[in-house]
């Protein structure tokens, strides 16, 4: 695709550069093998800030470089390489992910919740583009045209870049609306301190919607085509601070997970088991519920020694 939109006519090696640096930036997934919440500490780190964008390109240069082991015009494709890791920038900001754009002077996650951290339909648009001048090259071989494969390509490079466009403008405006929903409506009484919408993984006309009162929080599914009802939320209340839940705060994985938890939701289970532990959950209500735990940082507190065994999992927590 990246061939097919013209890039390689900017220099010798230039579309190798681009694919290099547009992926470049999740390098950053190497954090991960210190433990998942080192993981968490550093995915979506320095080298997704866009002033840094200069020095992955500069990097996915240098690999072209040593790769290829001939001369690069680097005036060119260094350029290249800036537009590759902010075009990767920009499609991470649009998801409920989040992103440090602006390090080292903010290490504020910023993010638009417009599509899922996969796109289901962005992805389809990418492999289509792939997928149709191979077809088209298969076909003209059978025909006897030899260039139709190169002509097909570029009309399906440009056709994927304009759906992409043209959805993320769409979703925004239906993220718009779905947020609207939300904000104009009264709870059993008490009107929302915060709303959020995010995503359905597969229809856009779909929402989560998550409201935040004073004491508990709401999840809510917005229909944009069907009708709202505030009263059928599903209700999340916070555990109480208690000692437990001191203790678990300590630790370095909740310390690292309440950093970046952006609807955060402390969950307190009574002492049990043998061992009389009490377990502390921390989620975050943009990727999970209690019930289908997606982000988390569990602790288990154990009253008779003070001993605190703490863990953080993107998956569903499990016991230790």
């Amino acid at each position: 695709m990246v061939r097919a939109a013209g890039v390689g006519r900017l220099a010798p090696r230039a579309t190798a550069v681009f694919l290099v640096a547009s992926n470049a930036p999740d390098l950053d997934i190497v954090a991960g093998l210190a433990g998942a919440h080192v993981y968490l500490d550093w995915h979506r780190h320095f080298t997704h800030a866009l002033l840094f964008a200069p020095l992955v390109a500069l990097a996915a240069v240098a690999i072209v470089r040593v790769a290829v082991r001939e001369p690069l015009r680097w005036r060119l494709l260094v350029p290249a390489g800036v537009a590759a890791a902010v075009l990767h920038d920009a499609l991470d900001w649009l998801n409920i992910y989040g992103i440090r754009l602006w390090l080292p002077f903010s290490s504020r996650m910023d993010r638009l919740d417009i599509t899922p951290v996969v796109d289901v339909w962005i992805l389809l648009a990418l492999l289509l583009s792939v997928a149709a001048p191979a077809l088209s090259r298969l076909v003209g071989a059978e025909i006897g045209e030899s260039r139709r494969g190169g002509r097909y390509g570029a009309v399906a490079a440009a056709a994927a870049l304009v759906f992409i466009l043209a959805y993320n403008a769409g979703r925004a405006v239906l993220h718009e609306r779905a947020v609207a929903t939300l904000a104009s409506r009264i709870y059993r009484g008490e009107p929302a301190r915060r709303v959020a919408a995010f995503p359905d993984p597969v229809w856009p006309l779909r929402w989560r919607g998550l409201v935040e009162l004073d004491s508990r929080l709401l999840l809510h599914r917005v229909d944009l085509l069907g009708r709202f009802d505030p009263e059928k939320g599903e209700v999340y209340y916070q555990a109480p601070r208690s000692p437990a839940i001191e203790q678990a705060r300590r630790t370095v994985p909740f310390q690292s997970f309440e950093a970046f938890a952006a609807f955060p939701l402390w969950v307190e289970l009574p002492p049990g088991g043998a061992d009389g532990a009490v377990e502390v959950q921390l989620l975050d209500l943009r990727f999970g519920t209690p019930r289908e735990p997606g982000f988390a940082a569990t602790a288990r507190i154990f009253p008779d020694t003070g001993a605190v065994r703490s863990w953080f999992t993107f998956g569903r927590p499990r016991s230790r």
